[in-house]
């Protein structure tokens, strides 16, 4: 697979993401933090590394439980938080990583998402 094909690809995968979380947040039901940021402007690759310190300290507002594929055949439930938009809309305008490419991120989502 030569260049012009991966960056098609990745493209294509983006777009998925990014139309995906659109669609679930426009549901107006709660979800969890990665698909907010998703859907605020936020790549998926960003999203996924700051997902957990976003929702740290914050308090759901649903709980749904997900089934993990672990190694072999054995599979694992697990818990997961859901936001609603508003919750997640007010803990945007406060969270900034140290990184401040990320930061950059996160200001800019927060500003699309006040308008």
């Amino acid at each position: 697979m030569n260049a012009k094909q991966r960056a098609l690809r990745n493209r294509t995968r983006e777009q998925r993401t990014t139309r995906r979380a659109l669609k679930a947040t426009a549901t107006r039901t709660p979800q969890t933090a990665r698909t907010h940021l998703v859907a605020a402007g936020i790549n998926d690759a960003t999203a996924k590394r700051y997902a957990g310190a976003f929702s740290r300290g914050m308090d759901a507002d649903a709980l749904g439980t997900a089934d993990l594929k672990l190694k072999g055949r054995t599979r694992k439930t697990v818990t997961i938080k859901l936001y609603a938009a508003d919750t997640f809309a007010a803990r945007l305008t406060v969270y900034r990583p140290k990184d401040l490419t990320a930061a950059a991120l996160f200001e800019q989502a927060a500003h699309s998402l006040a308008a």
